[in-house]
């Protein structure tokens, strides 16, 4: 039976509808990955899900008792309290008696007052009464799973762990359904790692947002995109995913080109003066004007951006070259006995766990930091553009086109003069949305401006600071395409894998304790060349215990046989998975019977099913 079912929704906020009489149906046990253009409507429909807005139109129907958490994109302003506090809270007023019993327990280590004792047994047989010993259980559980410290100040986590903490309070009610929008934005690569192996293992429902390719195609088993109000939904991986829609597009393209062709004879037709009005008849008039309504009321695709980055003069062969330098703050050692030679034309991926000291080391490199120990030359004629995640060059009060140009109407881009908004246009903001404030954009227009004000000015070197965050996959693909033909020196800070992989031609690796690494390739290609994995350590705060050490326990013989022929079968089932997706992602594939089609999808899917059995048997049995 399905957790939750759209007929026919429908909202508006004006013209063209938002979401325009879409459906959609979530069963148990989907990992259902929402796509779609910034302001497309992705994060709407996740609120219409959880009731938080009403549509206009349309009937939801929810299963009886299905409970439905969410992940918001960011974390709430009002959110305070230690970790234990944050988890309950989830629970609502069972969770605060939760609380209470958490809060005196703690007191009476130092407080065994008589009036502790009395508050504390009445809490007890308050919890005894609702039968909530499972409650407060299912709290302690989930904190242990979650290598989360309960009596820390959420304030004091880092991003990555409060991320974590809200994922804990929205699983502690144990829903059926969990939806979360952006859940690896501002996260590191072992944070994102350690999310997905763990809703992997999760078996409840899960519809999710996300622009992180890598995430999505890990994670997804069946896609939904929402483009121009409507939902088309794919059943298959996120690369086959990428074929149908661009064969969809085509499509689209040549009815809309004979439609187009046939409305243009039709108004030749009617415009023939007494000849046509002798042979006129009413019936082709009224198809003609239901043709001229049809037209009017087509919803164009959004355009791709158009960005372009502006080149100044070649900077110096060497452009930051580092001898066994050393920086440290207080105790904390961030680089350590560090040494390379960045090159012109370098593009160069910086890795690690956030605040390892990343941006201290571009400092450094720049000549913006002084190494306490060993020297740095930094190179000639150098014109850094900087990329900031946190966007602190747009000016939150100031309009869209006044951040970019400063208040005045033209810039002088590549040589020639373009008004503000002709060259904003470029980068999808419409003219009224020129002229509102920083404050009303979206996390991923606001990326987008920064990247507009940032390709203002001519480089040579381009610093981006995780540029991939918010922004939607067809601007990441462009983003991609510009840095890969940029001429310039990139270093690139970023957690997106996919994005490492296809741009940088070298990794710097941050492996703990000041220790710096550097590699040829990308994020898959430092995998493959690292030796030795490091443990994950704590951060910002967060006390993580160490697991006491297991003796490890022999195979039994049928154990050992089922562990040596596993990867036979994985091998095996990669083969089939492979062959299968080729032979759909062929045009020839859709021309097939529907039964076919779904025969084959199905298949994908039962291999699919198989090989993640298969990879968790495996780590069962080496641990």
């Amino acid at each position: 039976m399905p957790l939750i079912t759209l007929q026919d929704v429908f909202l508006s906020y004006g013209q063209p509808p938002l979401i325009d009489h879409i459906n959609l149906v979530i069963e148990p046990g989907e990992r259902v990955c929402l796509i779609g253009r910034n302001g497309a409507g992705k994060s709407t429909l996740l609120k219409i899900l959880t009731g938080q807005i009403v549509a206009d139109e349309g009937l939801i129907k929810r299963a009886s008792g299905v409970k439905i958490a969410q992940l918001e994109q960011s974390v709430p302003h009002d959110t305070q309290g230690n970790v234990f506090d944050v988890i309950a809270d989830g629970l609502g007023a069972e969770g605060k008696l939760i609380q209470q019993f958490h809060h005196l327990t703690q007191q009476l280590s130092h407080d065994s007052s008589p009036k502790i004792f009395n508050e504390l047994a009445k809490c007890q047989a308050e919890i005894e009464r609702i039968d909530g010993w499972d409650i407060n259980q299912r709290v302690e559980s989930i904190i242990t799973k979650m290598d989360l410290d309960p009596d820390v100040d959420i304030a004091s986590l880092s991003g990555g762990y409060k991320r974590r903490v809200l994922l804990a309070r929205a699983l502690v009610c144990n829903p059926d359904l969990l939806l979360l929008d952006e859940p690896t934005n501002h996260l590191d690569i072992e944070a994102i790692q350690w999310v997905e192996q763990f809703l992997l293992k999760w078996e409840g429902s899960l519809l999710f947002i996300s622009h992180d390719r890598r995430f999505m195609d890990n994670l997804a088993n069946r896609f939904i995109e929402i483009d121009r109000g409507k939902l088309a939904e794919f059943n298959c991986d996120y690369s086959t995913y990428l074929v149908r829609k661009e064969e969809n597009l085509e499509i689209e393209d040549r009815q809309n080109s004979l439609f187009d062709k046939r409305l243009s004879q039709e108004e030749i037709w009617i415009r023939q003066g007494i000849k046509a009005r002798r042979t006129r008849n009413e019936g082709r008039v009224r198809s003609l004007e239901a043709m001229r309504n049809e037209y009017a009321e087509r919803r164009k695709r959004l355009g791709t951006a158009k960005m372009d980055i502006q080149h100044a003069d070649k900077s110096g062969k060497i452009v930051a070259e580092a001898t066994n330098i050393s920086f440290s703050f207080d105790q904390d050692e961030v680089v350590k006995d560090f040494s390379t030679l960045i090159q012109r034309g370098d593009k160069v991926g910086f890795i690690g766990r956030n605040g390892v000291g990343k941006t201290t080391l571009i400092k450094l490199l720049l000549g913006e930091l002084t190494p306490q120990q060993g020297t740095i030359k930094v190179g000639t004629n150098l014109n850094v553009a900087y990329f900031d995640q946190y966007r602190s060059a747009l000016d939150e009060e100031k309009t869209v086109q006044d951040n970019v140009s400063g208040g005045r109407d033209m810039l002088e881009i590549g040589g020639k003069s373009r008004h503000v908004i002709s060259y904003l246009q470029d980068f999808l903001f419409a003219p009224d949305r020129c002229r509102q404030p920083v404050k009303a954009l979206s996390g991923g227009e606001r990326n987008r401006l920064l990247l507009a004000k940032l390709f203002t000015a001519p480089s040579n070197i381009l610093v981006l600071d995780e540029p991939t965050n918010d922004l939607d996959i067809d601007t990441l693909d462009l983003l991609e395409e510009l840095l890969i033909d940029y001429k310039g020196t990139v270093i690139l800070v970023s957690h997106d894998r996919a994005f490492l992989n296809n741009v940088v031609t070298s990794t710097l690796v941050f492996e703990g304790d000041g220790i710096i690494n550097q590699y040829v390739g990308g994020y898959d290609d430092w995998l493959r060349q690292r030796k030795t994995i490091e443990p994950p350590k704590s951060s910002a705060g967060v006390k993580i215990k160490p697991k006491p050490s297991q003796v490890v326990k022999k195979l039994s013989y049928q154990d050992q046989r089922e562990l040596d022929e596993l990867p036979k079968k994985i091998e095996l089932l990669e083969t089939q998975i492979q062959s299968i997706s080729i032979k759909m992602s062929e045009s020839e594939f859709y021309r097939s019977t529907k039964v076919e089609i779904q025969k084959t999808e199905t298949q994908l899917a039962d291999w699919q099913s198989q090989l993640g059995k298969c990879y968790k048997r495996w780590e069962q049995l080496e641990l």
